[in-house]
Parts: structure tokens; C-alpha cells; sequence
């Protein structure tokens, strides 16, 4: 089983940069594709980004490609999406996730973190 808990959100303008961070615990970390998801205030829950357990496979949602930048260090159990050239439609709660398999479907991961607020002002 796997604990994951973001940190690194807050508020920033249009064009700035921000690192959430996701920190896992168990011995099985290094094992488990890693995800970043976010859900805007009344909208669905959307795909950003996977890594694959070593790290050197990515994907990205369309919307983040060439702005968002996902990685891992398993050493530290962490995974990070770093993010640049925020747009005010970034804005949303951003969570962390674990999977066997490299999806971007939700309803493929099997642990989830609590979320963090990241928000975008124009």
C-alpha cells in the first residue's frame, strides 16, 4: 500500500512557475507508475501527467505539454511536477496518484493523494 501527500501549491500569476511535490510512503514506491491529475471547480477530473517507475518514460495531457515537466526520485520517494507559464485555467486542485500501469485514465490508479490548491491570477 502507498500514502501520498502534495505539497508545493499555492497562488501565482499568469506566466509564473510553481513545484508541487508528492511524497510517498512504503518500500513499493519505486514499483508503481506515478500520475498528476487536477479538477477545476466544477469541472471533471483531468489527466496531466505519468511517469513511469524509472523514470524514463513520460506523457502529458495536451493542455501542460511543453509547459509541465513530470519526474521522480525514487531514492526519496517523491515525484514532482514542475510547472511553468501558468495559465489562469491551471487553476485547480492538483492530486498525485499510484498505478501498475501507465494510464491516464482515473479510474486506472489505485491510491491518491489529498490534493493541493495550486491558483493562477490574470
Amino acid at each position: 500500500q502507498v500514502q501520498l501527500v502534495e505539497s508545493g501549491g499555492g497562488l501565482v500569476q499568469a506566466g509564473g512557475s510553481l513545484r508541487l511535490s508528492c511524497a510517498a510512503s512504503g518500500r513499493t514506491f519505486r514499483t508503481y507508475y506515478m500520475g498528476w491529475f487536477r479538477q477545476a471547480p466544477g469541472k471533471e477530473r483531468e489527466f496531466v501527467a505519468v511517469i513511469s517507475w524509472s523514470g524514463s518514460s513520460t506523457y502529458y495531457a495536451d493542455s501542460v505539454k511543453g509547459r509541465f515537466t513530470i519526474s521522480r526520485d525514487n531514492a526519496k520517494n517523491t515525484v514532482y511536477l514542475q510547472m511553468g507559464s501558468l495559465k489562469p485555467e491551471d487553476t485547480a486542485v492538483y492530486s498525485c496518484a499510484a498505478s501498475d500501469t501507465m494510464r491516464s485514465s482515473a479510474v486506472d490508479y489505485d491510491y491518491w493523494g489529498q490534493g493541493t490548491q495550486v491558483t493562477v491570477s490574470s
